[in-house]
């Protein structure tokens, strides 16, 4: 069953922002790790960032860092990612996922990660 859902995507000219949500059905603070990743068409899925349980550790895709902010609401189970500076290579699907179990994979990969959302479409323009 369902138990992410992304939403936020949209289309924006280079330069302009978006913030993207993920509903759990699952309060986020279960889960050891959540994270954002993104695919183009023709392109491998990509860890965009990842943030920690408790929140206080995230890691950023080079390419993202510093225009790119994850962060949990587990009041309201939801991740956001908030993205500024909007370039018109960010153009992807951009898809939630969450890790239910501790694991020894690197924070950005995909085998890190075993629940994951339908996804939310992301497009830049020149």
């Amino acid at each position: 069953q369902v138990q992410l859902v992304e939403s936020g995507g949209g289309s924006v000219q280079a330069g302009g922002s978006l913030r993207l949500s993920c509903a759990a059905s699952a309060p986020t603070y279960t889960y050891y790790r959540m994270a954002w990743f993104r695919q183009a068409p023709g392109k491998e899925r990509e860890g965009v960032a990842a943030i920690e349980r408790g929140g206080k550790t995230t890691v950023y895709a080079n390419s993202v860092t510093g225009r790119f902010t994850i962060s949990q609401d587990n009041a309201k189970n939801t991740l956001s990612l908030e993205m500024i500076s909007l370039k018109p290579e960010d153009t992807a699907m951009y898809y939630c996922a969450a890790a239910q179990q501790v694991s020894l994979h690197i924070p950005l990969t995909v085998g890190g990660y075993n629940v994951w959302g339908q996804g939310t479409q992301v497009t830049v323009s020149s």
